[in-house]
């Protein structure tokens, strides 16, 4: 008896990479890659045009990554499932990819044979976190930032001032240095911009 074929899209930056899952994917008989795109922005508008049952969304990517994308995803085709197939693996990412609706998180030095069976069990309404990063997860504990400072943070990553930051969110100046300030205690650093590179280590931005 023949397979349900599943349609995939697949959202990264790195072609050769994307390429490569396309074509591996293609191979099994139950799959079926219908897009393939290459920003966070791209996403949802070839989810709606292509209908996939799974998408896999990397993490950092041009216009927007796949995390930020998952929510959307979610709310926009409920009934696509979405894996987070990534180098990055850090316990933050994964948190803030289950907390948004991800259904899986793999690491992208597995065998394709084992994201294939990934998305399988994903299909079938489990939950499939590499078990690895599910346990550095748990002894890393959640993100110490509040919404508020990590949206203060983001804003601070490109080097803008605290009063470009208060325009740009429409908080007072105090608001914002206090935030920071919050950031960098937090994080154990010397300034916003060590407090920046070291929540991105640890995947809370």
């Amino acid at each position: 008896m023949t397979p349900p074929v599943t349609r995939v899209l697949i959202a990264e930056d790195q072609a050769m990479m994307r390429d490569a899952l396309a074509v591996l994917l293609d191979l099994e008989d139950d799959f079926e890659v219908v897009a393939q795109v290459a920003s966070g922005d791209e996403i949802l508008p070839a989810a709606l045009r292509t209908k996939p049952g799974v998408a896999l969304l990397d993490i950092e990517m041009p216009g927007g990554g796949g995390l930020d994308a998952t929510a959307g995803l979610r709310a926009a085709l409920p009934s696509c499932a979405v894996v987070i197939v990534t180098t990055f693996g850090r316990p933050g990412y994964l948190r803030r990819a289950l907390d948004a609706g991800a259904r899986g998180f793999v690491v992208k030095d597995r065998p394709v044979g084992e994201l294939a069976q990934a998305i399988r069990r994903v299909l079938a309404g489990e939950v499939v976190v590499d078990p690895a990063l599910a346990a550095a997860a748990l002894s890393a504990g959640p993100s110490p930032l509040t919404p508020r400072e990590r949206e203060v943070l983001v804003a601070a990553a490109d080097g803008s001032t605290a009063a470009d930051i208060s325009r740009r969110l429409h908080l007072s100046e105090s608001t914002v240095r206090n935030h920071l300030s919050s950031c960098i205690a937090k994080t154990g650093t010397r300034n916003r911009m060590e407090a920046v590179r070291a929540a991105r280590h640890s995947g809370w931005l």
